[in-house]
């Protein structure tokens, strides 16, 4: 009577004459040498049926009989049928004992339909609702496609079809199925050539483009069971990001970059919109189980700005971003701003991410450090903050030219980050100025107030030429860049060095015995990321020497060349390395004085 099937679609009989056929219409009969004695209606189509089939299968259909006025009952209703007309046609093909198909395409629907209609043992044996059970549990649940199908015909059922478990059966089922792929691909990609053990994953798992098909409520179970039973974080992220450049594939540049886009069919669209961009982010593996690629969480974080996600959806995406800020572009951090009125770039957000990364360097290194570093020089979050620096200042001369940046936000952003962040202010000088020339209204105490981060110590020998003819700046900035490039020139021609400095640094940071161990630890603390500062300067002089050697070594070699201009040269040479030890040769302290201060300005701190 009923058989099953591996195929989607429904099987026709082989004998067309002996398939009596449903309808519409109170003329067609389901036999035609016996007149039908009941009509019942379903969602606005009838059918002629005859009562003795359908009371013998159905519990519902005999209650309703029974209930009637009389027993010659002919007309019954049927409110809100599961599947509609179509499957009831197939559910009384069952009474009929007519032949079909169960399949994957329908059985969700015939076994909420038999629910519906109490098709259940206590009226026949192998009634309608054991045998889509079977099927259900012998056949769907062995295939993940067929799962991936039974739920997608599940999105139009009534509430019946998750009550029933055919919903979970199918999410677990698919999980599980997964989970054995991933074992079995394991052992048959696992490198066993000498000592070797490395699993090799570099294809896409053949099950991720089967999901990007479901309901975003049906995708969340099925991912959270992945997560459960085991399946590998790094396929689960290659899911959500398959997944999300499917559903949110709508959100074009055009509708990012345009606030005034049209609102036609936003309510509905973009409701969806947001409900995936909340799911996907909530599903996001922990950190330290799966590395996400950072343009995966920048582009997230650009869809969940535009459809106005919530707060804990966009700062959880926030703070995935600042675990690796060092390792993202000046392109990741161009969001345009959807606020009319407002600046072209969000500044709000990648000031909030910075703030983040700056609070996760804090934390290591209160984690890290019980006192003095013995690897401070080769601190991991040292090298990162650096790395910050520069990518922050690129970000600020991009967002300068902007005639919509307030004062307050590029003041803000600047000082977020500390001193110790920056080895030379080139590229914060660049920014300033920049802003400046794009925004030439500013009042001189605004002027004064932004030129006051620069520090003239910190600017090599171009910036400072450009510094020192730049009409832009406030005269004190001039001044003071003139003062601090004669002091340059002194020093250099003088054969002054760093060790006055550094022996400053080393004998101002020994504790003193009236202070707290907590203000002692601090201060070490301080001082020591000003040595690191110092050493991180150095370098790059050292880097500025080696060159000029080579160019000193290449005139020794030219015939032809000047004595005179060589041996120029020569001393400028000998008195730049003089910062690395005195003029006999030995190291000597020096007093503190206009050299010996800190390269470090007092305006912020992490510590």
């Amino acid at each position: 009577m009923v058989s099953f099937s591996d195929n989607t679609s429904l099987s026709c009989p082989n004998n067309p004459s002996q398939a009596p056929k449903f309808a519409n219409t109170f003329t067609t009969r389901i036999f035609s040498d016996v007149a039908g004695d009941i009509t019942i209606t379903v969602d606005g189509e009838s059918f002629l049926l005859h009562k003795f089939p359908l009371v013998s299968r159905s519990g519902k259909i005999r209650k309703m009989v029974a209930d009637g006025k009389d027993y010659n009952v002919s007309k019954l209703e049927l409110v809100n049928f599961p599947g509609g007309p179509h499957t009831f046609e197939l559910a009384m093909k069952f009474c009929y004992g007519m032949n079909f198909e169960i399949t994957a395409a329908n059985a969700a629907l015939l076994r909420c339909a038999a629910e519906y209609l109490e098709m259940s043992e206590d009226y026949r044996e192998e009634n309608l609702i054991a045998r889509t059970e079977v099927y259900l549990n012998d056949v769907v649940v062995q295939s993940l496609e067929k799962c991936v199908e039974v739920l997608c015909t599940c999105e139009n059922l009534p509430p019946i079809v998750e009550e029933l478990g055919i919903i979970n059966t199918c999410v677990e089922a698919i999980a599980m199925n997964a989970c054995k792929e991933q074992l079995v691909s394991g052992l048959s990609t696992l490198d066993c050539n000498g000592e070797s053990t490395e699993l090799k994953t570099g294809c896409m798992e053949w099950w991720i483009e089967d999901l990007s098909v479901l309901r975003i409520d049906y995708y969340h179970k099925v991912i959270t069971s992945m997560a459960r039973i085991g399946v590998r974080p790094d396929s689960i992220v290659e899911s959500l990001m398959h997944y999300a450049q499917i559903s949110l594939k709508s959100i074009g540049k055009c509708q990012i970059w345009n606030p005034a886009r049209p609102n036609s069919n936003s309510g509905t669209t973009e409701n969806k919109q947001k409900t995936i961009v909340e799911a996907l982010v909530n599903l996001l593996p922990t950190l330290k189980s799966s590395n996400v690629p950072l343009s995966f969480l920048f582009g997230m974080l650009r869809m969940a700005i535009m459809v106005e996600a919530t707060v804990a959806c966009r700062l959880e995406l926030e703070r995935r971003i600042a675990f690796r800020l060092e390792m993202a572009s000046l392109d990741d951090l161009l969001i345009p701003s959807l606020r009319a009125g407002d600046s072209l770039f969000d500044i709000d957000t990648v000031h909030r991410i910075l703030v983040n990364f700056l609070q996760q360097i804090e934390d290591e290194e209160n984690e890290d450090s019980g006192g003095y570093e013995s690897d401070g020089l080769a601190s991991l979050g040292h090298g990162s903050l650096l790395k910050v620096g520069r990518l922050i200042d690129s970000y600020l001369a991009e967002i300068a030219p902007d005639p919509y940046l307030s004062l307050q936000k590029f003041i803000a952003m600047i000082e977020t980050l500390p001193d110790y962040a920056r080895v030379i202010d080139d590229g914060l000088y660049r920014a300033i100025d920049i802003y400046l020339k794009a925004h030439p209204m500013l009042s001189d105490h605004e002027c004064k107030k932004l030129c006051k981060f620069i520090d003239c110590q910190k600017l090599s020998q171009e910036a400072t030429n450009h510094a020192a003819q730049n009409e832009r700046l406030p005269v004190q900035m001039a001044i003071k860049v003139l003062y601090f490039e004669q002091l340059r020139l002194k020093n250099a021609l003088c054969g002054s060095n760093g060790d006055g400095f550094l022996s400053q640094k080393i004998s101002s940071g020994v504790p003193s015995a009236a202070m707290s161990p907590r203000d002692n630890y601090a201060s070490l603390r301080r001082e020591n990321r000003e040595l690191k500062l110092e050493i991180s300067r150095m370098r790059v002089r050292l880097s500025e020497l080696e060159k000029e050697q080579v160019v000193m070594k290449r005139g020794m070699m030219e015939k032809s060349g000047n004595g005179k201009t060589f041996f120029t040269s020569l001393s400028k040479g000998i008195g730049r390395i003089g910062i690395f030890s005195g003029p006999g040769g030995g190291k000597r302290r020096k007093p503190r004085g206009s050299e010996g201060k800190s390269g470090r300005s007092r305006r912020y701190s992490v510590s």
